[in-house]
């Protein structure tokens, strides 16, 4: 083809070189990144220097000095004032580090409100006079001017009252507290004083073991260690306790608390914890082996009684007769003689309980209490938790909340029986997410191949795209979150941050060039992992590596807990996992590396194993009914009306992707043989890639429908190009295909 000509330039008509920065120039160009720390560091030395220049005026008489206009103007309210502009200096010479704290602009409200209320207050309580208020007693002209106009109409007791008012006010927008907190912390405190009760039964007569008698029931917030005295049986309830008003400080743009349903408690009565005590106790000596319960944990599915080992007489080698300790194993070997004496279906041992000196029995309760989010979300172990993605789980043995952070975890692998919860559980996690993070701070990927279970998720402005239901589109959404990573990583290094909390908060109040929490749910991984295995693990186990710090977190289900799905590269990237029932003890090793799961109840029974515990927790998982679900989903559909849904950013690597898979796979490799060819044929693909002649002459007609090579001429069968080496034909057809 013909190339169009240009004339030389003049090589005497270019542009003159810009003239060398002078040393002025240099200096504000090097300091200029740092403006604002340099300004931070000039207020703290003026706060500085005027406070420790203030300590030193005369007491008596300092008219000759200009710092008395603040010794007049705000009496002693000039300390504070001088020390605010000391640690505002501060605050900005920490903007390029991860400062410890978070400063509210209510906190911020708050000091002022502070200081303008001590003023008069001081000036009232002092009763300083004009006069005295001129040599800077009390709260200075300041402090008289707030004071006495208010003191004329109302009187002292209205006025002291009202600016009291104010400074307790100002006291709770520092500590972010109001008077619905106060209201929830003495209902708390009653609701505990109420709880606490003390039951005193006596234990039924036996032949061969004198059971001891409950002496106390108690509900303590915190875990109880053993009792060292076997006449004692601590029994703990924590269902009804740790009671916290988290919901008081929600922000009005996220859904309402009253779209979830209550929680309710089941009792224990005292009969039942003296029918089972006395049952283990005797099936455990009837085997010989003794043994006392001192503990009981009542969970909303099942009854933890810690088991006490006794002492078996023993001859010794001598002959002499022994004390022995009972082992752990042998408790452990009767789980199906108790199973059958307690007459429960399933009975699990946990052999010791970690962290405490008993064997755990968990026998099933009668009636099984249904653990609610609302729950959760309201107790003080939810509140604690400051992080954004800090969901709910359940609740464990003893029917303390369980709440769980995904950034620490930083991964989340789920896996069970059909049946068991795993969808449930994945519904409460979505739910709980979108119901704390408005839409600017958190977007959700889904990826569901049942299609039945998450696209009640569609229209959430959370969700980028819509669920995805195919298996091919699944994988180009995996490749597309890899090719995301890298981008945020390309972010934190230009501006010099390590994760994603540090680039954002490098970012400030720009919204716009913040990133949010990206959190992929993939609900069933079998089908993913039987179509494309080494597409799927390849890039799981890359993200699972390295999303951590750019805020990327996946939440994996699947009901098939075998080795080719769950495989070990897999686990090794997920160290935090949930089992749900399964069929045997070989799935339970496979998901936890420990055999229990098997003995589940099933219906959101499930261990939990995170990323630094030293063994799984049993625990009752959330339940979500349909009508909760819908009900936040509308809240945001309602509240944000006009939010433009996020368009799917991988629509164009699947579309490349499909061109490829739908051609041929070596139809890269015959681009190139086109472009530093003049002509080419269909023999001269089969030379140069070593193919037959029918794959040969398919691969010749995809590039003459991409326009690459010329028709052949009646007789002839060799092709002219139309392709330079610098031309992307790939990316043209790509383009071509996206407009249509």
């Amino acid at each position: 083809m013909a190339r169009s000509k240009s004339s030389p330039r003049n090589p005497d008509k270019r542009p003159p070189a810009p003239p060398p920065p002078t040393w002025d120039e240099k200096v504000i160009n090097f300091l200029m990144p740092w403006r604002i720390e340099l300004a931070g560091l000039a207020l703290f030395l003026v706060g500085m220097v005027l406070f420790l220049n203030f300590l030193l005026l005369p007491k008596a008489d300092c008219s000759n000095n200009w710092l008395c206009l603040f010794q007049e103007g705000f009496g002693w309210g000039a300390y504070p004032l001088f020390l605010s502009l000391a640690a505002a200096g501060v605050h900005l010479m920490l903007r390029q580090v991860e400062r410890p704290y978070h400063i509210h602009p209510k906190q911020v409200i708050g000091l002022e409100l502070i200081l303008l209320t001590t003023l008069p207050l001081s000036h009232i309580f002092s009763g300083a006079t004009l006069a005295l208020s001129h040599l800077g007693k009390g709260g200075g002209l300041v402090g008289w001017a707030l004071s006495e106009p208010l003191l004329e109409f109302f009187g002292p007791v209205l006025t002291g009252s009202f600016y009291l008012i104010l400074l307790i006010w100002g006291i709770s927008l520092i500590a972010q507290r109001g008077w619905a907190d106060v209201q929830h912390g003495l209902q708390a405190i009653s609701l505990r004083l109420r709880q606490f009760s003390v039951y005193v039964a006596p234990a039924a007569p036996s032949a061969n073991v004198t059971a001891p008698p409950v002496t106390a029931v108690a509900t303590p917030p915190a875990p109880l260690p053993t009792t060292a005295n076997p006449d004692e049986l601590v029994i703990i309830d924590d269902s009804a306790t740790d009671a916290y008003p988290s919901g008081t400080r929600r922000d009005k743009s996220l859904p309402p608390l009253t779209l979830l349903d209550e929680g309710q408690n089941t009792a224990l009565t005292p009969a039942e914890i003296d029918a089972k005590k006395q049952k283990i106790e005797q099936t455990l000596l009837d085997f010989g082996l003794p043994a006392t319960v001192t503990q009981i944990r009542r969970g909303p599915a099942v009854t933890q009684f810690g088991v006490q080992p006794g002492y078996v007489d023993k001859p010794g080698p001598d002959g002499d007769v022994k004390p022995h300790k009972v082992r752990v194993g042998q408790i452990a070997a009767l789980q199906k003689d108790l199973a059958l004496a307690l007459a429960v279906q399933r009975l699990r041992v946990q052999a010791p309980v970690p962290g405490q000196g008993v064997v755990g029995i968990e026998v099933p309760n009668d009636e099984t209490a249904v653990v609610r989010l609302r729950s959760i979300i309201e107790s003080q172990a939810f509140a604690n938790a400051k992080s954004p993605l800090t969901v709910a789980l359940g609740q464990d043995v003893s029917g303390a909340p369980i709440a769980i952070d995904l950034s620490k975890m930083p991964h989340l692998l789920i896996a069970g029986a059909t049946g068991t919860g795993k969808s449930v559980c994945m519904n409460a996690l979505i739910s709980c997410l979108v119901f704390n993070n408005d839409p600017d701070q958190l977007h959700l990927i889904m990826i569901d191949p049942k299609k039945v279970e998450l696209i009640r998720f569609n229209g959430l402005p959370h969700l980028i795209g819509k669920v995805e239901t195919e298996a091919d589109r699944a994988v180009g959404v995996l490749r597309w979150l890899t090719a995301e990573m890298d981008r945020r990583y390309e972010l934190f290094a230009a501006v010099g941050a390590r994760n994603l909390g540090g680039y954002n908060r490098k970012m400030g109040r720009d919204k716009s060039k913040k990133l949010p929490y990206l959190v992929v749910f993939i609900d069933e991984l079998a089908d993913l992992m039987h179509t494309y295995p080494g597409d799927v693990e390849r890039t799981l186990c890359r993200l699972a590596q390295m999303a951590r710090a750019t805020g990327i977190h996946l939440v994996v289900a699947t009901q098939r807990p075998s080795t080719d799905v769950i495989t070990g590269l897999i686990k090794a990237n997920f160290p935090a996992r949930i089992s749900f029932s399964v069929a045997s003890g070989t799935d339970s090793r496979v998901i936890l590396d420990t055999v229990g799961a098997e003995h589940l109840l099933g219906r959101g029974d499930m261990l939990f194993l995170a990323s630094d515990a030293s063994g799984p927790a049993r625990v009752q998982g959330v339940f979500l009914a349909d009508h909760e679900i819908e009900g936040i989903v509308n809240h945001w559909r309602t509240t944000l009306p006009d939010w433009e849904a996020i368009p799917c950013p991988w629509e164009t690597l699947i579309a490349k992707h499909a061109l490829l898979d739908e051609t041929d796979s070596l139809l890269e490799q015959a681009i190139e043989l086109v472009q530093k060819s003049d002509a080419v044929s269909t023999s001269y693909l089969q030379r140069r890639l070593r193919i037959g002649f029918p794959r040969a002459a398919r691969i010749m007609e995809h590039l003459y429908e991409m326009g690459l090579v010329e028709d052949p001429k009646t007789g002839g069968k060799t092709r002219k190009t139309y392709v330079e080496e610098s031309d992307n034909p790939l990316d043209d057809i790509l383009s071509e295909r996206q407009t249509e």
